[in-house]
């Protein structure tokens, strides 16, 4: 008697799939290898999803309405508002591992902004990314982690904006690490918000 099949959560051939796409690139990503990797056949992965891309379009699909989820766990598990946003930071850097992480990680991006469908649900991940970045700022404004006049609605734009760009530089001098490049840089952009507290008085400058 045969063993039966495997059985595998949707939950399951996602983390599989992220796992793959972490390895191998656009052209080289298969349903074979992702069903070797979640210990299933292809064809069963064909039968849940259809095909390669209809699986890859779920990824985004869940990715796009779990966006918030992300910046809420880093909150959840972080002493400040401030220090949720560096931990964001961290996070974002893993997608630049190594140059060839994130060329690979750049050649999935070409597909999200070239393909409409992925471009909606990358749209979505991106306000929701946005919108998490603003809330952390408020709450650092109204703790006094940030002085009371800034504008959270820019500086989150320029945080999302600048850690985006911060990879793209860091692997074109390669020079340390990404994620270090990314907190000196972030490091730069919060310093003119920081707000200065008053020796002995608790109260935010």
């Amino acid at each position: 008697m045969s063993p039966r099949p495997r059985k595998v959560s949707d939950e399951d051939v996602f983390a599989a799939t992220y796992r793959t796409m972490g390895r191998l690139g656009p052209t080289e990503l298969t349903l074979a290898e992702i069903a070797a990797e979640v210990g299933v056949t292809a064809g069963a992965l064909v039968q849940r999803f259809g095909s390669k891309r209809e699986l890859l379009l779920a990824l985004s699909a869940g990715a796009a309405n779990s966006a918030g989820d992300l910046i809420r766990s880093l909150r959840a598990t972080a002493r400040s508002p401030l220090a949720a946003v560096r931990a964001y930071a961290d996070c974002l850097a893993q997608l630049a591992a190594s140059p060839a992480a994130l060329a690979r990680n750049l050649a999935y991006l070409q597909i999200d902004l070239s393909d409409p469908d992925f471009r909606k649900h990358l749209l979505v991940q991106a306000r929701a990314t946005r919108r998490g970045l603003e809330e952390l700022l408020e709450e650092a404004r109204a703790k006094g982690e940030i002085v009371r006049r800034t504008d959270v609605v820019r500086l989150a734009r320029a945080v999302e904006t600048m850690l985006s760009g911060t990879m793209l530089t860091w692997a074109v001098y390669r020079d340390g690490s990404a994620r270090q490049w990314m907190r000196d840089d972030l490091d730069a952009v919060l310093a003119p918000y920081l707000a200065k507290r008053t020796s002995g008085s608790g109260k935010s400058a």
